[in-house]
């Protein structure tokens, strides 16, 4: 008859216990990294299976105070499961969506920029649309505006923003950065934890992008005039298109915190503007419109409900619909619009 386990000691116990809760959430991320990036429906299936038989069997072997041999052995696998991880790549050459089968990019010649594949579909529904892309140019010493767009789907705190730039002709720009996705995905938010998405510039008429979401999706839209001396309008605008060229020569994963839409506008900004202090609102997206107000980018002679009032959107752009008039149709009544065209600070 074995001889019985001496009792353990405290520390040992907690020891235990701590490398129980590592092996276990190192192992639940590894679970979730080959749902997500397996190769193949049943392959994933079945490399879950061996990497939670293989947690399992090292969980074992830490309560039967085997420690030191269980979690060299997990080191090891989970060592091997990083290699993996860091062998996957992002890639400009997949099968997809339409909506983003191309992303922008765009050539500086003086004071003029081209930009090539400018989205303007029509889109009847979010499976019917009639697909154009185009080459349009612009005269940056005609800029005349920045707007912020902030596009609600799902509760306040969550939500995708999109910057408008209107020119003196009357015709406006948006860009928007999203995730790039396959044919037959989705967006995820936990996707976007895990490799699932590319990052695309995406640059859209509004017609397009805006009229989308509010008349399509049904999503609740809201406009700010941001309040941008005309050089840094320039700087800003340049800044997109460097950041869409960039991606186009060397493309880089979505990352649901770290490099989403709204994290990559503050890059952008700040690189006009370094001081911009960090925020919480750069994550909840929901409240950037709060943000800039504080830090005054947004018109501050009246109080920001006032502002978040008047500049939602939503019933505008469906009552105008497919007008041609559509940007001055959701800009009507928009605070700080009439001031910046008068010249007023």
């Amino acid at each position: 008859m074995a001889a019985p386990l001496p009792p353990p000691s405290r520390r040992g116990s907690v020891g235990r216990v701590l490398a129980c809760v590592a092996v276990l959430a190192t192992a639940l991320w590894g679970g979730v990294a080959l749902a997500y990036q397996g190769p193949g429906a049943a392959g994933r299936v079945l490399l879950i299976a061996l990497w939670g038989g293989f947690a399992l069997a090292v969980l074992a072997a830490v309560l039967r105070r085997r420690v030191a041999a269980g979690l060299g052995v997990y080191v090891l696998g989970f060592a091997a499961l990083l290699a993996w991880w860091g062998s996957l790549q992002p890639s400009n050459t997949r099968d997809w969506a339409d909506d983003v089968a191309h992303t922008a990019t765009g050539t500086l010649e003086g004071s003029f920029v081209t930009l090539d594949h400018v989205r303007n579909f029509d889109w009847r529904s979010d499976t019917d649309y009639r697909v154009r892309w185009e080459r349009r140019r612009y005269e940056l010493d005609r800029l005349q505006s920045v707007d912020l767009v902030v596009s609600y789907w799902t509760g306040p705190a969550i939500a995708h923003t999109l910057v408008s730039f209107g020119f003196d002709d009357g015709r406006f720009v948006v860009f928007s950065v999203e995730i790039r996705k396959e044919r037959h995905e989705s967006f995820s938010e936990v996707g976007g934890f895990f490799k699932e998405f590319e990052l695309a510039v995406i640059a859209a008429d509004e017609r397009d992008i805006l009229r989308v979401r509010t008349n399509v999706r049904g999503e609740d839209d809201y406009l700010y005039r941001v309040m941008l001396p005309p050089a840094q309008r320039r700087a800003l605008f340049l800044a997109y298109v460097e950041e869409a060229n960039r991606l186009a020569r060397a493309p880089r994963f979505y990352q649901t915190v770290t490099a989403n839409c709204t994290t990559i506008v503050y890059t952008l900004v700040r690189q006009i503007v370094p001081q911009l202090p960090l925020d919480i609102r750069l994550v909840l997206s929901g409240y950037l419109p709060q943000y800039l107000y504080e830090i005054g980018g947004l018109d501050r002679r009246q109080p920001f409900e006032a502002l978040r009032h008047a500049g939602r959107f939503t019933d505008r752009a469906r009552a105008a619909d497919a007008d041609p008039a559509f940007s001055q149709a959701i800009r009507r009544g928009v605070p700080g619009i009439a001031a910046q065209e008068r010249g007023l600070p």
